[in-house]
């Protein structure tokens, strides 16, 4: 374990899993108060402005962490997993996908059940992969799980985290969407590619592009810790349904550039296998349960997102 020992934290902290990926990182940097970070590595010595109140702590996700480690939190937000969109997806590559989800929200929940007084709230990740490729429909929280293996994964994933609530732990299960920031994730990617005026659609880009900006993920996450009454599944995603040859366009005219040449999907199966398929899938997805709960998006269309995220092109 790095950082002050948890006895010399007066407060009870928030805990977060996955405090050092893309969207961590905004959220260590909003967060007031003592705050433990779950990692496997964790750095050799804070980054630069970190407060002291932030500490790290050592976690296989296959293992229960000890109550004495952990401390008092009050409130547990769990945003761990191997990332879906690199590599291939070999039969070890989704075994892991679904392990570092599954397993390791399992053991999460056992470690918050045992202490002597378990954490308000459980703010687990999950995806709107839920859904699967649903084309025709508007899917809202209480639309079904789909078929395929990102439904399955994200089922047992739910499943997992919602047994906090055997601990008196409201859960909320949040669906995100793609995560907008430069800095990574889909839009890290993409940017190369549509400032050499080598973006395009995806086929005829007719698919919705469920999307939110990472700054209104954090807000929403911040959302749910603050309301008590929201639990359950919540779909993190910005409120204006977008298809891919609208993302595309408004893409290209941030960065200055065309972007006419389509993605086949043949091309994009041969290239990432069965993930390239994924790419394809129809979700027209509401955020049905943040609005009806009072949460106000910062940046609710993907123009007003692409001129915050990128306002030098």
């Amino acid at each position: 374990m790095n950082g002050s020992d948890p006895a010399e934290t007066t407060a009870p902290s928030i805990l977060i899993s996955g405090g050092t990926g893309l969207v961590g990182r905004r959220l260590l940097a909003k967060l007031s108060g003592p705050v433990c970070v779950l990692t496997r590595q964790p750095p050799l010595a804070k980054p630069p402005g970190q407060p002291e109140s932030v500490r790290y702590l050592t976690w296989n996700a296959a293992s229960i962490l000890p109550a004495a480690d952990l401390g008092s939190i009050r409130a547990a937000i769990h945003l761990a997993g191997d990332p879906v969109a690199e590599g291939r997806w070999t039969p070890e590559k989704k075994q892991r996908i679904r392990d570092s989800r599954v397993i390791g929200t399992r053991s999460l929940v056992k470690s918050l059940g045992q202490l002597p007084t378990p954490p308000e709230v459980l703010i687990s990740a999950s995806a709107v992969g839920f859904y699967g490729h649903r084309p025709g429909e508007t899917l809202t929280e209480t639309s079904a799980v789909g078929s395929g293996f990102l439904p399955e994964v994200c089922a047992e994933w739910e499943a997992a985290a919602e047994a906090a609530t055997q601990y008196g732990i409201r859960v909320c299960r949040i669906r995100i969407g793609i995560v907008l920031d430069p800095n990574g994730g889909a839009l890290g990617k993409m940017l190369p590619i549509f400032r050499w005026g080598l973006g395009g659609p995806l086929g005829l880009g007719l698919q919705y592009f469920p999307w939110i900006h990472a700054a209104d993920l954090v807000g929403l996450i911040e959302h749910c810790l603050a309301n008590r009454s929201v639990s359950g599944p919540i779909n993190a995603v910005a409120p204006t349904a977008t298809t891919n040859w609208q993302w595309t366009r408004a893409l290209a005219r941030a960065v200055g550039r065309p972007a006419w040449i389509p993605a086949p999907k043949f091309g994009l199966r041969l290239a990432f296998g069965e993930f390239g398929k994924s790419l394809f899938d129809n979700q027209k997805v509401e955020p049905r349960v943040a609005l009806d709960s009072g949460y106000q998006f910062q940046f609710p269309t993907v123009r007003q997102a692409l001129e915050d995220l990128l306002p030098n092109g």
